[in-house]
């Protein structure tokens, strides 16, 4: 007679064995931080899926009262899918935001009262050369910090002067001509910012821009990429000029903020500068905002009751990655609304620090910022990230 222990393992042993297609692994080619891939087998279409996710902790403190506010959140949380449909030539992307950080565009008339996870869904079709027509909703053209992704920034996130000024995203038609020294983009977009669903109560938006690389192209797209990973062997520097005209524009900042309920126009200019050279990157962002009309909304007593965001911003950063991946990094930004909308000058400086593990696919960052700002106590501000792109 087989002995209880032994039967024990024999039965063990033939579970197991029955078992192995479930505990089997899958092996696939795909790298980490380059998604998953799927070609059809007639080449008739291809996806690549991807999830990111970035979990922050942030502690201001008032440096007069010695008060403070911490939280700890899913900053971002996406899902995203691209590749080709027919044609390698006809390409399409769709970005989904899921952290409530990333949807709180939504629960307002204009946006049908419901979350705004749709940020990037738009087709792009190289019909010649080096032309490229996008057709969807995408990023404009607009400051280099905004269209460089969240996922590849040199610090924890981007600067006050892109908070305040940047165009965001819109849905248009934008066509790229890009060559090895120059890039051309020009945009005509519905104005109003990502997922609306009403009718456009304004113009539209039209925005171009210009980038000159005297030295070429930089290695693997590191014109729009925080930090120099690349670590580029030669000198590479991009320069960007970008020219924004919303007609009769309904929010607050354009494509951003508060729908006012009245229209204006709005003008908005930005330069940029951004270098890289063996380790060393630098970014340097210079932004006018203005409305020809006036930014001020009146009541029918002449008073003040909302206005328009416009002014200047300048915001300059530098950094230094070691052989060790470890990258040291500052910050310089100024905010200066127009004094007539009663909004305050807002100065911040960053210190930085990262740590990249496997690029900006799997890093940890973290920052302090000392914030002064009229009329407001100074504020001290250190966050801590952790980003993860499969």
């Amino acid at each position: 007679m087989v002995p209880a222990k032994t039967r024990i393992q024999l039965t063990l042993i033939a579970v197991f064995t029955g078992c192995s297609p479930v505990f089997a692994q899958d092996i696939t080619k795909n790298s980490f931080g380059n998604g998953i891939s799927i070609v059809a087998a007639d080449s008739s279409f291809s996806v690549n899926a991807g999830v990111r996710f970035q979990t922050l902790y942030q502690i201001t403190t008032d440096l007069d009262s010695d008060a403070y506010e911490d939280n700890l959140q899913i900053r971002r949380s996406r899902i995203k899918l691209d590749g080709f449909v027919y044609n390698p030539k006809l390409q399409y992307k769709i970005e989904l935001a899921l952290a409530n950080s990333d949807t709180n565009v939504g629960s307002v008339p204009q946006s049908g009262n419901t979350s705004s996870i749709v940020l990037d869904a738009y087709i792009k079709y190289n019909f010649t050369g080096n032309w490229t027509l996008w057709f969807g909703q995408a990023k404009l053209p607009g400051n280099r910090e905004r269209v460089i992704s969240s996922q590849a920034l040199q610090f924890v996130d981007r600067s006050n002067l892109n908070s305040r000024f940047n165009l965001d995203r819109d849905v248009g038609v934008q066509l790229h001509y890009k060559t090895n020294k120059f890039n051309f983009i020009t945009a005509l977009s519905m104005g109003e910012g990502r997922n609306i669903v009403v009718e456009n109560a304004g113009g539209y938006g039209y925005t171009v821009r210009g980038e000159y690389l005297p030295f070429g192209k930089f290695k693997e797209k590191g014109d729009y990429v925080g930090a120099d990973l690349s670590r580029e062997e030669d000198p590479k520097l991009s320069l960007g000029v970008t020219y924004d005209y919303n007609d009769r524009a309904s929010k607050e900042r354009g494509q951003l903020g508060d729908f006012l309920g009245v229209q204006r126009d709005l003008e908005t200019i930005f330069a940029d500068a951004h270098f890289k050279y063996r380790g060393f990157s630098s970014l340097i962002e210079f932004v006018y905002k203005k409305s020809p009309d006036g930014p001020l909304i009146k009541d029918s007593e002449n008073n003040v009751t909302a206005a328009f965001y416009t002014g200047r911003g300048f915001s300059a950063q530098a950094g230094y990655l070691f052989k060790n991946n470890f990258e040291l990094a500052g910050r310089y930004t100024i905010v200066t609304p127009e004094k007539i909308t009663l909004r305050n000058e807002n100065t911040q400086y960053t210190v930085g620090v990262s740590k990249y593990f496997v690029g900006h696919n799997l890093k940890v960052q973290s920052d302090v910022s000392f914030i002064t700002e009229a009329t407001q106590s100074d504020a001290l501000m250190y966050r801590l990230q952790l980003e993860v792109a499969l």
